[in-house]
């Protein structure tokens, strides 16, 4: 199978979940599932131990996405030891149910960063990504991720998978593998100053 059909199947599945996610996810049930998850994502500014750079934040990120990103740990698609032994043991119900949970917590607002010469120049090299992600990293279509609001090491830490190829997907693959560090470190500034994701917790 061709790198283009792979995408294009991977695109076909989200087109399917699309949608389902809000109707048969259970957040209550997500909630008890999460508590394996909290001690990392629900921390503001816990760090992965090596290499080290912050946990993504997941309140308010797309259910669909969530889905995907954790059926790409659980199918080895994406590089992270304690991620994939996480999901290795999730269903496809017990995925619906704790992105439903995380998604609960959507109407929570963030308020955005300062500007700054490295944020302008993300902003003017992120015109290619918007098609997808959405002019300030809001993606409406709910397969692709929310960028806004994101850590911006955990942002670098992630194109740079897509870049080197630990994580699979061509599209992103493709995007980023003629752009210097320098690039990516100006998106991430410009994403990560938008409002738009937080840190879930227990207590909101």
């Amino acid at each position: 199978m061709s790198s283009i059909q792979k995408f294009l199947l991977k695109f076909s599945i989200a087109l399917l979940m699309a949608g389902s996610v809000q109707a048969d996810g259970d957040p209550d049930r997500g909630a008890i599932l999460a508590n394996t998850c909290m001690g990392c994502h629900g921390i503001a500014g816990q760090r992965n131990g090596y290499p080290s750079y912050r946990v993504p934040k997941l309140g308010g990120q797309h259910a669909e996405y969530l889905v995907l990103g954790l059926a790409g740990y659980k199918n080895l698609g994406r590089a992270h030891p304690t991620m994939q032994a996480q999901a290795a043991g999730l269903n496809e119900q017990d995925m619906l149910d704790l992105a439903a949970y995380f998604v609960s917590h959507s109407d929570v607002k963030v308020e955005s960063e300062a500007s700054s010469p490295q944020i302008a120049r993300g902003k003017a090299k992120a015109a290619v990504c918007s098609a997808c992600h959405g002019d300030n990293g809001i993606s409406e279509t709910p397969n692709w991720p929310t960028l806004a609001g994101q850590h911006k090491d955990y942002l670098v830490q992630a194109m740079d998978q897509y870049r080197n190829g630990q994580r699979n997907d061509p599209v992103m693959a493709g995007q980023l593998i003629n752009l210097s560090d320098d690039d990516i470190e100006d998106l991430a500034a410009f994403y990560a100053a938008q409002p738009g994701l937080f840190t879930a917790s227990f207590e909101e």
